[in-house]
């Protein structure tokens, strides 16, 4: 009979089962196109690679990497990132705990009354006219307590993986907001840098104008004598006036944007203004990077916003598939052990220790529609993270090869725009000769000193572009912050 009884049980767990054996397929996890290695030059040896870049050996400037630690000190956008890094890890230590048995340590006390005419009524007057019971076993009709104080337990079998998937996606979740954290970390780098320079370029800016300034008093200089002999008109000396003062505007405005840029660097670093400490050169192009074979496949993705991305794809495939096995039969233990007893006399006494084991199998089935629902959303969510994903590659992929040609560009036009500068320069100087020996006019004398002075800030506007290129290039090689 015993083996009858164990066999049907065994043939319901098997039909539960069965039950739920129809369940949808969870998506394999997509990987993205393929990306082709990137040749900087085309005489690049097949065994030079590119090696990561560090962000101490690339901003060499020390006010510079001052400011940036000031950032991670001070920025409130990125204080606020590590409270959810922080809050991540909560979650990804909660789903830990899922894994393992509950335990609960406790006591608790009851009284009921029952009823001359109910079960457990007529159940305690016919015990204690039992003659197989002690004095101390006899209930108190009246007012029956209950005591209990021991401990109970209780344990889902991870028999399908939920727990197991759901604790990889809090873990995946948990690395994808250290990723997060990175990339803001990076952005507020960037950012910094960028002002950094900006204020490094309106200083030389700045130093352009007077020194052109200065220069072109000497001019006028020149041509106040030349009106004092009659050589020169007052409208020459009106022309030189009005230029002068045009570019001493131009000096007043740009202490005007040294300012606005100091007030936007001082809020990135959570200070109440005060003059920012710089130096005076701009980055150099960074030729060693532009003599390297990249492997795209690995500096793509040590990228903090690919990686955070190719985290949370990985996250949502862990969650179909705990999903998935919601469909499946939930198998519960629980245990409790300790001591219970309705007399308190009695309570401490060896014969009052009692356990107890409980087993159990739950197979959904008119909640299997629900289920269905909440994996599709589980398999739309998986669709969105790869798409995200890939988008996160092809940006990636595409800003690194820009970044890369514009580099390239840009060091040639540094190299044209210097010869510029220098023919104008000369340029000046026969200007101010031939003006005096009367073979070059006054305009040609103030033009000779526009030019140079264009020439001068077209070279710096490009010094400071190819700059910022450089500041972004740091980025796009997912640079190591540490």
């Amino acid at each position: 009979m015993k083996r009858s009884n164990h066999r049907n049980i065994g043939y319901g767990i098997g039909i539960f089962s069965l039950m739920s054996c129809t369940v949808p397929k969870v998506t394999e996890l997509k990987k993205a196109q393929t990306m082709p290695d990137i040749v900087t030059t085309e005489n690049t040896a097949e065994t030079d690679y590119f090696q990561q870049i560090n962000l101490k050996n690339y901003f060499t400037d020390s006010h510079l990497l001052e400011l940036f630690d000031q950032v991670v000190h001070a920025n409130p956008d990125f204080r606020i990132a590590q409270q959810r890094v922080d809050i991540a890890n909560s979650f990804l230590q909660r789903s830990k705990m899922d894994l393992l048995p509950s335990l609960e340590i406790g006591a608790s006390v009851s009284g009921d009354r029952y009823g001359k005419y109910t079960m457990e009524g007529v159940g305690n007057y016919d015990t204690n006219l039992s003659p197989n019971i002690t004095e101390d076993q006899k209930i108190n009709r009246d007012f029956t307590p209950n005591y209990w104080l021991g401990a109970r337990s209780s344990w889902e079998i991870d028999a399908w993986g939920k727990l197991k998937n759901k604790k990889l996606a809090a873990q995946k979740k948990y690395l994808a907001s250290e990723e997060g954290l990175r990339l803001l970390q990076v952005e507020l780098f960037t950012d910094i840098a960028n002002l950094y320079y900006q204020l490094v370029a309106l200083d030389n800016r700045l130093a352009i104008y007077q020194k052109n300034y200065h220069l072109q008093q000497r001019a006028f200089e020149i041509v106040l004598a030349q009106r004092e002999v009659g050589k020169a008109t007052e409208l020459a000396v009106q022309q030189f006036k009005a230029q002068n003062n045009n570019w001493l505007a131009e000096i007043e405005h740009i202490k005007v944007e040294i300012v606005t840029v100091e007030q936007a660097m001082t809020t990135l670093t959570g200070s109440y203004g005060g003059e920012v400490k710089r130096g005076k050169l701009l980055m150099p192009t960074n030729m060693e990077v532009l003599n390297k074979m990249i492997n795209v496949e690995a500096v793509i993705h040590s990228r903090p916003d690919v990686a955070a991305n190719y985290y949370v794809l990985e996250a949502s495939q862990a969650d179909a598939k705990a999903a998935r096995a919601a469909f499946y039969p939930k198998i519960d233990l629980g245990a409790s052990f300790g001591l219970n007893a309705f007399s308190a006399g009695n309570f401490f006494s060896p014969a009052s220790l009692a356990g107890q084991l409980l087993g159990g199998l739950m197979v959904p089935v008119f909640n299997k529609g629900q289920l269905k629902h909440e994996f599709k959303v589980a398999g739309k969510e998986q669709e969105i993270a790869f798409l995200n994903y890939q988008k996160s590659v092809t940006t990636a992929f595409n800003e690194l090869q820009s970044i890369l040609k514009q580099t390239k560009i840009y060091e040639r036009m540094l190299q044209l725009k210097s010869g510029e500068v220098d023919f104008l320069d000369r340029g000046v100087e026969v200007s101010n000769d031939l003006y005096l020996t009367g073979y070059a006019n006054y305009f040609e004398l103030i033009n000779s000193q526009k030019s140079k002075l264009t020439a001068e800030l077209d070279l710096l506007r490009f010094q400071h572009q190819n700059t910022r290129n450089n500041v972004l290039l740091f980025k796009a090689l997912g640079g190591k912050l540490d």
